[in-house]
């Protein structure tokens, strides 16, 4: 069975870099047909999609975030790893890492999400 664990602090000072991980176990982050997306959601909002890495380690990332968003992999220790730099209060959400199945066209497993405060 496929697990994904968030890790990172969970508190930000404005205009410094949020850094997250996520742990995969049970399955390959180099598996064909998925791709690894970070999802967030605000406190009383919807989720927003901030971007994904796929299985060949090509990225996509939210238009809205792309200037601030750089997501990576590190295929030795199966993580996938969220960085958001000159983060503000409006960064404050529960962020999750969450898997894309192609075939499928759905998401098929999700992390517990960690929160994540900006603040001074």
């Amino acid at each position: 069975q496929v697990q994904l664990q968030e890790s990172g602090p969970g508190l930000v000072k404005p205009s410094q870099t949020l850094s997250l991980t996520c742990t995969v176990s049970g399955g390959s982050i180099t598996t064909n047909d998925y791709f690894w997306s970070w999802i967030r959601q605000p406190p009383g909002k919807g989720l927003e999609w901030i971007g994904w890495i796929d299985y060949n380690g090509s990225m996509n990332y939210n238009p809205s975030l792309k200037s601030r968003t750089s997501i990576s992999r590190d295929t030795s220790k199966n993580h996938i790893t969220l960085q958001l730099s000159s983060v503000t209060p409006d960064d404050t959400a529960v962020y999750y890492c969450v898997r894309w199945w192609v075939h499928e066209g759905r998401y098929d497993h999700w992390g517990q999400g960690t929160l994540v405060t900006v603040s001074s």
